[in-house]
């Protein structure tokens, strides 16, 4: 499999006022999990309701990433495919986990997540890719 022509995206779930470096720090951890590099991410994902955010775009520049901004509607049709259930982010967004489900719609219906969403601090990363990685 080519890495190169793999696309991984991180979503991006946090409590409100989170710094870069809380944000950063998830990303960091998720990408460790699996032994990937962040050069290797196409973009952070977040629910729309996460757009206001200045940690998470500051994190996403410091990166040279994207923002990908995930509607109510395309979180939830991907939330059936979310690894963690969280009551509190499925009342606050319609998906059982924010970050795996923004992660899971960026990528599209073939997304898959390489695993359960990371915590760390009050910022969630799940990391999903449209292959299947080792």
């Amino acid at each position: 499999m080519d890495l190169a022509q793999t696309m991984i995206v991180a979503g991006i779930g946090c409590k409100s006022g989170v710094s870069e470096e809380e944000v950063l720090a998830a990303i960091r951890a998720a990408l460790g999990a699996h032994d990937l590099e962040a050069e290797e991410l196409e973009a952070l994902a977040v629910p729309e309701q996460k757009t206001g955010e200045p940690a998470i775009h500051a994190a996403a520049q410091a990166l040279g990433l994207v923002v990908l901004v995930i509607g109510r509607t395309e979180l939830a049709n991907a939330g059936d495919r979310t690894v963690t259930r969280s009551n509190r982010s499925l009342e606050a967004t319609g998906a059982p986990s924010a970050s795996e489900a923004a992660a899971l719609a960026a990528i599209g219906p073939k997304g898959k997540l390489l695993g359960p969403r990371v915590a760390v601090g009050p910022v969630t990363c799940a990391l999903a890719s449209d292959e299947v990685l080792p």
